[in-house]
């Protein structure tokens, strides 16, 4: 694999961002004129499950593409700050990064929804915070991994007023699984019409109808469990997509790891069979998001019908990305590649210009404070993320914004192998999960993803892992991750990345909004300790 020199695309980044990054127009869909904003306008959000940004780009769904891209605004990088469902939407719900609300994983005793609810971490969420300012709140589908584990069946978390989320059966299967609805356990079957997609897509609407008629502005959380493996779709979809393919960028089946950590070298390329399987999961994945679509044009329908469009703000992104045969990896999440961590974010509503693509580096620790301030609610001091709204906001102002989010996978998700003697090299806790099939681990050989901590900056995508392995890319000039940088790349590069990787690993609430500056706005000295060097100039390194 060929390397271009190190020190030019360093110099190609510097004059890429040297200035703060435009809001970009498509030419060909000039943005239209933005409505005024009301002054505690309504909320929806629709989060998906394991939708990655490729997929969810919507170019094999038009009509949802219509609606969100071309109907409203466009967050090109945005991020999740762990790419495993139950941390993810944690700092989704209370906007912190994952060592800060310490929910490690999707299972106890130190992830899921026990250890959220252990923690009492629910007593202080958007839904409270929102509750509290005024809003009719609603909270419709997935919740936190595990739900309601040792809460009653019964339970509802506070801030909610209407509560409708499974408790039991096959969620992820769409069929066969039992809803809480505001504290009535109904059962749903084989039925058409219990397609849980759509059920789901029922209630939403009926909170809006509902909430229209009341004074108060209110907020909608839909959850989705689509496109989550097995990824079933509506009966009405099945036949969809006949003749899809699943991509292959550059990274698909990496021909070439050699630069690559141990855990992907030791890799084998993926077989015929597992590429068969990958397509037949990708087809399935898109026949899902059909529902999906149908939901949201459901909700953008009813808020028209119920004259709320516009005074509404609506949301669409995922809890994590999901990997389909890239850098050797059968399908699933986990790692810090892009196609695990980047997700897509459409917003539309008054104030927003249709048409408009940001290219500010976002995440899901933005969200809640985002639709705090939109709703004119407090936040409490823990709260790590940035409000989106003065990205939201059309006019020449431009605010300054940060330069790195975080990325992490803590320690405890992992464990040695089975039989084998404590070592730095280990596996996920849930070796297959829900989202992972029988066949998506080698027979005889566990799936091994060391712990890591990741910088996601515009220009750089940095992790070092608990072996000490590191890997780093100038996703500019090489947006699928195939040439490790990691081993010949200038000191003081790697200088001013340790530095900014351990400042927002170590930072808390509003640490974080410093931590997360562009390095010439946080500080121009290098690290205590470290060895003066001619690039330690951060201003450099944007």
């Amino acid at each position: 694999m060929s390397r271009a020199p190190l020190s030019l695309l360093i110099c190609a980044s510097i004059a890429a961002l040297a200035g703060e990054s435009p809001a970009r127009v498509d030419a060909a869909r000039p943005p239209v004129p933005a409505r005024a904003a009301p002054k505690q306008p309504n909320i929806v959000v629709v989060l998906t499950d394991d939708l990655d940004a490729d997929l969810g780009t919507l170019s094999q769904l038009p009509e949802l593409e219509a609606e969100l891209a071309r109907g409203g605004l466009t967050f090109r990088n945005a991020f999740v700050s762990e790419s495993l469902c139950c941390p993810s939407r944690v700092s989704t719900q209370r906007s912190q990064y994952v060592h800060s609300h310490r929910v490690l994983g999707n299972k106890p005793p130190d992830g899921g929804f026990e250890r959220f609810h252990a923690l009492k971490e629910e007593d202080s969420t958007v839904g409270t915070w929102l509750h509290s300012a005024g809003y009719r709140t609603a909270y419709v589908g997935k919740y936190l991994n595990g739900y309601p584990d040792t809460a009653a069946r019964t339970f509802i978390p506070p801030g909610w007023d209407e509560w409708y989320s499974p408790v039991g059966g096959s969620a992820y299967g769409a069929r066969r699984y039992t809803l809480n609805e505001n504290g009535a356990l109904v059962r749903y079957g084989m039925a058409e019409d219990d397609y849980l997609t759509d059920v789901l897509s029922g209630k939403a609407t009926r909170f809006i109808r509902g909430a229209a008629k009341d004074k108060r502005p209110f907020f909608l959380f839909v959850a989705t469990y689509a496109p989550h493996q097995p990824a079933t779709p509506a009966p009405r979809h099945a036949t969809a997509f006949a003749g899809a393919r699943a991509p292959r960028p550059p990274s698909y089946n990496e021909p070439d790891v050699s630069g690559k950590p141990d855990w992907i070298r030791a890799r084998p390329l993926l077989s015929p069979a597992q590429q068969g399987q990958l397509g037949e999961l990708y087809r399935k994945r898109l026949q899902s998001m059909l529902a999906v679509q149908d939901l949201v044009e459901r909700v953008l329908d009813t808020l028209r019908d119920t004259g709320q469009l516009d005074r509404s703000y609506i949301f669409f992104t995922s809890d994590n990305g999901y990997h389909m045969g890239e850098h050797r990896l059968h399908a699933g999440k986990l790692t810090a590649y892009d196609e695990d961590i980047h997700v897509p974010l459409f917003v539309r509503g008054p104030d927003v210009a249709a048409g408009e693509v940001r290219d500010e580096l976002v995440g899901n620790v933005d969200l809640a404070p985002t639709f705090a301030e939109l709703a004119g609610a407090a936040v409490p001091d823990f709260v790590d993320g940035r409000s989106l709204v003065p990205l939201l906001r059309t006019g020449p102002v431009r605010p300054a914004w940060r330069g790195a989010l975080l990325v992490e996978q803590e320690e405890i998700h992992f464990r040695p192998r089975k039989g084998a003697p404590p070592r730095s090299v280990l596996e996920p806790l849930d070796l297959l999960e829900e989202e992972m099939s029988a066949a998506a681990a080698r027979p005889g050989r566990a799936v091994s993803i060391p712990a890591y901590n990741a910088l996601r900056t515009p220009n750089w995508a940095y992790w070092v892992y608990s072996t000490g392995e590191r890997e780093l890319y100038n996703v500019l000039e090489d947006p699928h991750e195939l040439n490790n940088l990691a081993r010949g790349a200038d000191p003081g590069l790697v200088t001013h990345l340790d530095a900014w990787l351990e400042a927002l690993r170590k930072c808390r609430g509003a640490e974080c909004r410093t931590a997360d500056l562009a390095p010439g706005e946080w500080r121009r000295m290098p690290p205590p300790g470290a060895q003066a060097h001619p690039s330690t100039d951060r201003r450099r390194w944007d």
